[in-house]
């Protein structure tokens, strides 16, 4: 069994509605993947997200606010009250990034901080996003005591000592489609490093789609390729790694395994 860490099945052109995404998730099934979490990039979409994926159990949710969408606003009583649906599993996606967008750097950080205070709050794990902010993004999540809660740097593109820093903080680290590209030989070296129980595996999707769909767009079956690949990477069986995902997927997001035990 896989799980697609992180996906927006909102934002899929090929399921503007349930019957097609119905088909997606089917057609996922069909390659081992069998729970998916839909992931809230802005707060303004959380009800039109929440709404599509009522009727699919296999899909868990996160509520937050991007850090390119921060313009928008951030609202955390607004957020209390998404948290209250039991499929919300996570706080995010939430995080800095100066890549893009550096001229929100002090928006970025003071709505990251919110985030975090709020996922210690009420007890969630974090998925953030990272890119182009190292220092700050580690700085933020050890001053809001982030480890209390842990949480994941979901499509890691960063460097083994970002790495090292997230892992020391009892953070895990998701690798997306990017692993496949021919110009991620530094960011294979890191997948290699990372404990098999702190590893993860995504697609993004509707974005990054891997290497043999790249130019598609990214669709939840494509974890498998991601998987695959990652599996060889390392010199492990792909069994044993998506055994391992599968588990530490439930170990971070222990709502999501509490659901799944009902």
């Amino acid at each position: 069994m896989l799980i697609d860490s992180h996906c927006h099945l909102d934002r899929l052109k090929a399921a503007p509605d349930h019957d097609s995404l119905d088909l997606l998730l089917t057609q996922a099934k069909a390659r081992g993947v069998d729970y998916f979490l839909c992931v809230n990039v802005r707060q303004k979409g959380f009800r039109e997200m929440q709404a599509k994926m009522a009727a699919f159990e296999q899909v868990f949710l996160s509520a937050g606010v991007h850090p390119l969408d921060v313009k928008e606003g951030l609202d955390t009583q607004e957020l209390h009250q998404y948290i209250q649906d039991p499929k919300v599993v996570a706080i995010g996606e939430t995080g800095l990034d100066y890549f893009y967008d550096d001229e929100t750097k002090a928006l970025q950080q003071q709505c990251f901080e919110q985030q975090i205070a709020l996922a210690v709050e009420v007890n969630k794990p974090l998925i953030v996003h990272t890119r182009d902010a190292r220092e700050d993004t580690i700085a933020l999540l050890k001053a809001g005591h982030a480890d209390k809660v842990g949480g994941v740097l979901h499509c890691f593109t960063e460097n083994w000592e970002m790495a090292k820093a997230a892992l020391d903080l009892g953070f895990y680290i998701s690798v997306s489609g990017i692993v496949t590209f021919k110009n991620a030989g530094d960011l294979r070296s890191v997948i290699r490093k990372v404990p098999q129980d702190r590893l993860l595996v995504e697609t993004d999707a509707p974005y990054l789609a891997p290497v043999p769909h790249r130019g598609q767009e990214n669709q939840p079956a494509y974890v498998r390729d991601v998987a695959e690949f990652v599996a060889e990477l390392r010199g492990e069986s792909f069994e044993a790694l998506a055994q391992a995902t599968t588990q530490n997927f439930f170990n971070l997001f222990k709502d999501a395994a509490t659901l799944v035990q009902r």
